[in-house]
C-alpha cells in the first residue's frame, strides 16, 4: 500500500519562521491549522481508498467496507468543501454545520469498529432504510388510491429505495426487525469520551444545524446601540476549535479503520504512527492556542 511513505514527514505541511512567529504572537494558529485540516482530509480520502484486495487486508463482508470508506470518504470530501469555505474567512456559520455532519460520521466509523460485530452493520444501514420504506409505504398508498396509476417520479423514487435495500444485502423484513441504532450519545459512551466531546459536538453543534435562538445571535444576528437587531452580513470566520475538533476525530475514525480491516501489523503500525504523530502536532498547537484560555482570572 505504501501510505506511510507517501505521506511522511517530508510531506507533512511546512510553515515559514515568520507564519510561526506571528501566530504565536498573535495566539492565531488558523492559517496553520487550516494547511492541517486540509492534510487531513486528503489523507483520509487515500485511507478511504484501500483496496479490499490488498494482501494485508483483512475479510470483512463487502458491505461492512462499502459503509466504513463510505464514511471516511463523506468526512474527507466534507473537510475539503470546509476548506474551500474557510478558505475566504467567511461562511464560518455554514463550516459548523459541516462539521457537526464530519463529527457525528468520524464517531459512527469508530463505533462501527468498536463494536466490530455484523448487527451494528444492519443496525447502521437499517436506520436509514427504515425511513426509505416509511417513504415507500407512502408512494404505493398514494398509488393504491389512483387505483393503480403510477406517476414517473414516483416509480423513480420506489426504484432508488428498492436499488439501496438491495444494495444492503437486507431483506425489508430485516430492515423491520433490525434493532434500533444507538443515539450519539450512546455511542461516545461506548467509545469511552467524556461527556464534554459529547456536549460540544452534539447539543451545542445542534444549534447550527436547527437555527436556534443561540445560533441566531451568534451568527445571524447584530445587535447595535442597545436598541435594535439586523440581520448580520458573513464575515464568520470559521474558528480555531472546529479545525482541532474535527482533526481529532477523523483520526480518530482513520485510526479505528485501519484496526479493523488491516490484518498486517507492520504495515498498519506504520501508517498509524504517522496519524499519531500528526495528532501530537495538533495538540502541540491547541496547547500555544489555548494555554492563556485556562488560567485562572483570580
Amino acid at each position: 500500500m505504501n501510505i506511510a511513505d507517501d505521506n511522511s514527514q517530508s510531506k507533512y505541511p511546512t510553515f515559514s519562521d515568520e507564519l510561526i512567529e506571528q501566530c504565536t504572537k498573535s495566539r492565531d494558529f488558523r492559517p496553520i491549522l487550516f494547511e492541517w485540516y486540509k492534510y487531513v482530509g486528503l489523507f483520509c480520502n487515500r485511507i478511504s481508498c484501500i483496496s479490499s484486495d490488498s494482501p494485508a487486508f483483512q475479510k470483512i463482508p463487502s458491505v461492512h467496507y462499502a459503509v466504513l470508506i463510505g464514511l471516511l470518504n463523506r468526512c474527507s470530501r466534507l473537510m475539503l468543501a470546509n476548506v474551500r469555505l474557510s478558505s475566504t474567512r467567511k461562511y464560518g456559520e455554514t463550516t459548523r454545520l459541516l462539521d457537526r455532519s464530519i463529527s457525528e460520521s468520524a464517531i459512527k466509523i469508530q463505533w462501527l469498529c468498536h463494536k466490530d460485530n455484523p448487527d451494528s452493520f444492519v443496525r447502521y444501514l437499517a436506520d436509514g432504510l427504515k425511513k426509505d420504506l416509511i417513504l415507500k409505504e407512502q408512494i404505493e398508498q398514494n398509488i393504491q388510491n389512483r387505483n393503480g396509476s403510477i406517476l414517473v417520479i414516483e416509480q423513480r423514487m420506489l426504484d432508488s429505495v428498492q436499488n439501496c435495500i438491495n444494495l444492503s444485502g437486507l431483506s425489508e423484513q430485516d430492515v423491520s426487525n433490525a434493532k434500533k441504532l444507538p443515539d450519539f450519545a450512546n455511542m461516545c459512551k461506548d467509545l469511552e469520551f467524556n461527556d464534554v466531546l459529547y456536549t460540544a459536538i452534539q447539543r451545542m453543534g445542534s444549534h447550527a444545524v436547527h437555527g436556534t435562538w443561540s445560533e441566531l445571535v451568534f451568527n445571524y444576528l447584530q445587535y447595535e446601540d442597545d436598541q435594535r437587531f439586523y440581520p448580520r452580513d458573513h464575515e464568520i470566520d470559521t474558528q480555531d476549535a472546529q479545525y482541532i475538533v474535527v482533526i481529532h476525530l477523523v483520526l480518530g475514525a482513520m485510526e479505528y479503520f485501519l484496526r479493523h480491516v488491516i490484518s498486517d501489523v507492520p504495515e498498519r503500525s506504520e501508517i498509524i504512527a504517522t496519524l499519531n504523530e500528526v495528532d501530537g502536532k495538533i495538540i502541540e498547537i491547541q496547547q500555544l492556542a489555548w494555554d492563556s484560555d485556562f488560567s485562572s482570572n483570580s
